[in-house]
Protein backbone atom coordinates (compact mmCIF):
# COMPACT_ATOMS: atom_id res chain seq x y z
CA UNK A 1 0.00 0.00 0.00
CA UNK A 2 1.39 3.50 -1.09
CA UNK A 3 1.31 5.79 1.74
CA UNK A 4 3.22 8.86 2.91
CA UNK A 5 3.06 9.60 6.85
CA UNK A 6 3.79 13.16 8.21
CA UNK A 7 4.50 13.08 11.73
CA UNK A 8 6.04 15.74 14.20
CA UNK A 9 3.27 18.19 14.65
CA UNK A 10 2.25 19.96 17.59
CA UNK A 11 1.50 23.32 19.51
CA UNK A 12 4.89 25.27 20.53
CA UNK A 13 5.30 28.97 21.28
CA UNK A 14 6.38 31.56 18.80
CA UNK A 15 10.27 31.54 17.92
CA UNK A 16 10.05 28.09 18.97
CA UNK A 17 11.42 24.83 16.83
CA UNK A 18 9.80 21.65 15.25
CA UNK A 19 11.16 19.35 12.85
CA UNK A 20 8.56 17.40 10.87
CA UNK A 21 8.27 13.98 9.30
CA UNK A 22 7.22 12.38 5.92
CA UNK A 23 7.39 8.64 5.73
CA UNK A 24 7.19 6.67 2.72
CA UNK A 25 5.89 2.79 2.26
CA UNK A 26 5.03 1.04 -0.64
CA UNK A 27 7.35 3.03 -3.02
CA UNK A 28 10.74 4.33 -3.23
CA UNK A 29 10.94 7.85 -2.59
CA UNK A 30 14.51 8.55 -3.73
CA UNK A 31 12.77 8.82 -7.58
CA UNK A 32 10.46 11.74 -6.48
CA UNK A 33 11.26 15.37 -5.71
CA UNK A 34 9.13 15.74 -2.38
CA UNK A 35 7.50 18.83 -1.16
CA UNK A 36 5.90 20.51 1.90
CA UNK A 37 2.36 22.18 2.05
CA UNK A 38 0.13 23.66 4.40
CA UNK A 39 -3.28 25.00 5.05
CA UNK A 40 -4.48 27.54 7.41
CA UNK A 41 -8.14 27.67 8.43
CA UNK A 42 -9.81 30.16 5.83
CA UNK A 43 -7.09 30.14 3.33
CA UNK A 44 -5.74 28.54 0.54
CA UNK A 45 -3.17 25.49 0.50
CA UNK A 46 0.30 27.15 -0.38
CA UNK A 47 3.64 25.78 -1.06
CA UNK A 48 5.67 25.84 1.43
CA UNK A 49 8.98 23.87 0.44
CA UNK A 50 10.57 21.44 -2.00
CA UNK A 51 13.39 18.98 -2.50
CA UNK A 52 14.25 17.30 -6.07
CA UNK A 53 15.37 13.96 -6.65
CA UNK A 54 18.46 14.61 -8.54
CA UNK A 55 20.75 16.67 -6.70
CA UNK A 56 18.89 17.85 -3.93
CA UNK A 57 18.31 21.63 -4.81
CA UNK A 58 15.75 22.59 -2.83
CA UNK A 59 13.34 25.80 -3.57
CA UNK A 60 11.29 27.71 -0.08
CA UNK A 61 8.51 30.09 -0.24
CA UNK A 62 9.27 33.53 1.05
CA UNK A 63 7.93 33.45 4.03
CA UNK A 64 9.70 30.53 5.39
CA UNK A 65 13.28 31.18 3.47
CA UNK A 66 15.94 31.53 6.31
CA UNK A 67 13.86 29.71 8.83
CA UNK A 68 12.92 26.45 7.15
CA UNK A 69 14.96 23.80 5.80
CA UNK A 70 14.29 20.61 4.12
CA UNK A 71 16.33 17.55 3.93
CA UNK A 72 15.69 14.13 2.67
CA UNK A 73 16.74 10.69 3.99
CA UNK A 74 16.72 8.26 1.46
CA UNK A 75 18.14 5.15 3.32
CA UNK A 76 15.21 5.75 5.79
CA UNK A 77 12.50 6.74 2.75
CA UNK A 78 11.40 9.86 4.86
CA UNK A 79 11.58 13.63 4.12
CA UNK A 80 12.00 16.52 6.44
CA UNK A 81 11.09 19.67 7.38
CA UNK A 82 12.76 21.62 9.68
CA UNK A 83 10.95 24.95 11.35
CA UNK A 84 12.90 27.55 13.39
CA UNK A 85 11.51 30.69 14.60
CA UNK A 86 8.24 29.77 14.14
CA UNK A 87 5.29 32.63 13.98
CA UNK A 88 1.87 32.37 15.09
CA UNK A 89 0.84 32.76 11.11
CA UNK A 90 2.73 29.47 10.49
CA UNK A 91 -0.12 27.64 12.04
CA UNK A 92 -1.41 25.32 9.66
CA UNK A 93 -2.15 21.84 8.83
CA UNK A 94 1.13 20.43 6.95
CA UNK A 95 0.89 17.96 4.78
CA UNK A 96 3.90 16.08 2.36
CA UNK A 97 3.58 15.00 -1.33
CA UNK A 98 5.36 14.02 -4.45
CA UNK A 99 5.96 15.69 -7.33
CA UNK A 100 6.91 19.50 -6.12
CA UNK A 101 8.36 21.97 -8.27
CA UNK A 102 8.90 25.73 -7.16
CA UNK A 103 5.90 25.42 -4.78
CA UNK A 104 3.07 23.68 -7.57
CA UNK A 105 2.68 20.10 -7.35
CA UNK A 106 3.22 18.55 -11.02
CA UNK A 107 1.47 15.36 -11.70
CA UNK A 108 -2.05 14.96 -10.98
CA UNK A 109 -1.25 11.72 -9.32
CA UNK A 110 0.81 13.03 -6.69
CA UNK A 111 0.93 11.27 -3.22
CA UNK A 112 -0.05 12.96 -0.44
CA UNK A 113 -0.16 11.96 3.21
CA UNK A 114 -2.89 12.97 5.59
CA UNK A 115 -1.14 15.98 7.08
CA UNK A 116 -0.23 16.73 10.71
CA UNK A 117 -1.46 20.25 12.92
CA UNK A 118 1.45 22.72 13.70
CA UNK A 119 -0.03 25.30 15.89
CA UNK A 120 2.24 28.39 17.24
CA UNK A 121 0.92 30.04 19.97
CA UNK A 122 1.84 31.55 23.66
Amino acid sequence: QVQLVESGGGLVQPGGSLRLSCAASGFTLDYYPIGWFRQAPGKEREGVSCISSSDGSTWYADSVKGRFTISRDNAKNTVYLQMNSLKPEDTAVYYCATDCLEGVIVNTKAYWGQGTQVTVSS
